[in-house]
């Protein structure tokens, strides 16, 4: 699975649209929306925001593994 799947994915599993998951996660409308794309990938700190994020709504998913795409 792609970066961008997985965060499409992460999103869809918490019922959110992109605005509404940018807001939860402190970034822009924009940004979520580069990531689904493929056209940017989160730096570190926004890596730490969306696993925090998906530890705290018992979302599944290995964020070291999305490092290593």
């Amino acid at each position: 699975m792609s970066f961008s799947e997985s965060i499409k994915k992460i999103r869809r599993k918490a019922f959110l649209t992109q605005d509404s998951f940018a807001k939860k996660l402190g970034v822009s409308f924009a940004t979520v929306n580069r990531w689904e794309t493929g056209k940017a990938k989160p730096n570190l700190k926004a890596m730490k925001l969306i696993d925090d994020y998906c530890k705290q709504n018992n979302i599944k998913i290995d964020v070291c593994e999305l490092i290593d795409e």
